[in-house]
Parts: C-alpha cells; sequence; structure tokens
C-alpha cells in the first residue's frame, strides 16, 4: 500500500506541475495550479513513512486516503459548483485528472483495507 501512495503522489505532483507550466505558457500561471501537488507531496511523504516504519504503516496509510477523500471532494465539489461553466480549459482538466487521481486512489485503497482485514 505505502508504494502505491507513492505513486499516486507522483501522479498528483505531475498533474499540478503541469497545470503549472500550462499556465505559466498561456500567461495565466497561478499558485492554484499547483493544489494538486499540494495533496500529491503529502501523500508521498505518507507513503514513504508507512514504507520505513512499519509500525505506523496502518495509521499513515489511513491518513493518505483521508488527504485523499479531501482532495477528492474539493476538486469534485469545485466542478459540480461550477458544472454549467465547465470548458476544457487546463484549470478544468486539472481539477478533472486531480478528482479521479484521488477518487481511483481512495477506491484502492478501501479494497486494500477490506482485504488485509480478511487475511487478518
Amino acid at each position: 500500500m505505502p508504494s502505491i501512495a507513492i505513486n499516486f503522489g507522483r501522479i498528483l505532483v505531475l498533474i499540478g506541475v503541469i497545470g503549472y507550466v500550462v499556465g505559466m505558457v498561456n500567461e495565466k500561471a497561478s499558485v492554484t495550479a499547483m493544489i494538486p501537488a499540494f495533496f500529491g507531496i503529502i501523500i508521498m511523504i505518507l507513503g514513504y513513512v508507512g514504507r520505513a516504519k512499519e509500525n505506523l504503516r496502518k495509521h499513515v496509510m489511513h491518513a493518505a486516503v483521508l488527504i485523499a477523500l479531501l482532495g477528492f471532494l474539493a476538486s469534485a465539489g469545485r466542478l459540480v459548483s461550477k458544472f454549467s461553466e465547465i470548458t476544457f480549459s487546463p484549470a478544468y482538466v486539472s481539477q478533472i485528472a486531480m478528482a479521479l487521481t484521488c477518487l481511483i486512489f481512495v477506491i484502492l485503497s478501501v479494497k486494500s483495507f477490506i482485504d488485509a482485514r480478511k487475511n487478518a
């Protein structure tokens, strides 16, 4: 599970960096484009801690899922609130990518937690 957290964190960082670079190219760069990267960095750090500290793994993985759930709710909530205005601008594409990435991570994590409980 920590490796999955690290990889999903990397994906979120990539989404944030790409969003910011596209904004710079279009002369509309904003720090808000880096929001996926901020979530990704936290999830990656938790993944590395979970990998390094076996006794903390369960706790940090639950924290990583909580961060991803908050990331999903924030980005999906923003998309839903602006549903009638959605275009395929880089900002909306980044929000969609963040929402989907966080949702997939949450789903995989819940499945992993269920499997771990069954095997215990």
